[in-house]
């Protein structure tokens, strides 16, 4: 019997990659882009979410702090697209980091999905996102209602996967392990990292991902958990 669902935030709630898109199109034509040599946004917005993908799952699992990430992504992507470094924008990262967290796509059916869950169970953010844009992205996006508690890696000092993270979060939520569930996208952080606990996981697979054979539940449409639940 769960009492408890701790959900991820960006990629699982809060549409990470159609937020960002609009930005970077925003960014784009602001920057003049095009006067720089990159033709085309689509291609720009292609090398950048392979390039940040990358930075943040090396991020989930230590091996980069957030100045790198922030620092890399950006730079990374202008050099890939044959922009030499001394023309980099490097104003570009900030106005990124400002503007996104100010979207408020999230996934098809978020709002129904949560209303539904929330009067049947208590619902909770776990976030490795950095704790500024995660508050800014939970508030405009309506989002602080249906929440008791967002656990932020940042305050906890650990990203998921470690087990102190989810550890914190069931102390912060008075929950018990057997009580509660995480949904999220990332294997590595939301699936592994709660199953290594000694919690049940659901991933999220909207892209459809092959599942791993030791991964046993997965929902493609967060209007599954109505279903599940």
């Amino acid at each position: 019997m769960k009492k408890h669902i701790f959900f991820d935030l960006d990629h699982t709630i809060w549409d990470f990659d159609r937020n960002a898109e609009e930005t970077l199109n925003e960014l784009f034509y602001t920057y003049n882009l095009n006067g720089l040599g990159l033709n085309s946004c689509a291609d720009f917005i292609t090398t950048y979410t392979t390039n940040n993908h990358q930075l943040w799952a090396d991020y989930h699992l230590g091996k980069i702090t957030k100045e790198f990430l922030r620092a890399e992504r950006f730079s990374k992507t202008f050099i890939e697209l044959g922009i030499h470094p001394d023309a980099v924008p490097h104003q570009f990262e900030e106005d990124y980091v400002r503007i996104s967290p100010t979207k408020t796509n999230l996934f098809e059916a978020a709002d129904e999905v949560l209303s539904y869950l929330q009067p049947k169970y208590k619902l909770h953010i776990i976030s490795n996102g950095f704790k500024e844009t995660t508050l800014t992205k939970m508030n405009l996006s309506g989002l602080n209602p249906y929440f008791e508690n967002v656990i932020i890696s940042e305050d906890v000092g650990v990203n998921k996967p470690s087990p102190i993270i989810f550890e914190y979060a069931l102390d912060k939520a008075k929950a018990l392990k057997e009580e509660s569930i995480m949904i999220g996208d990332s294997l590595e952080a939301d699936i592994y990292g709660a199953l290594n606990f000694g919690m049940e996981a659901i991933f999220f697979n909207p892209g459809g991902k092959d599942k791993p054979a030791d991964v046993d539940r997965q929902i493609t449409h967060l209007k599954e958990l109505l279903r599940l639940f």
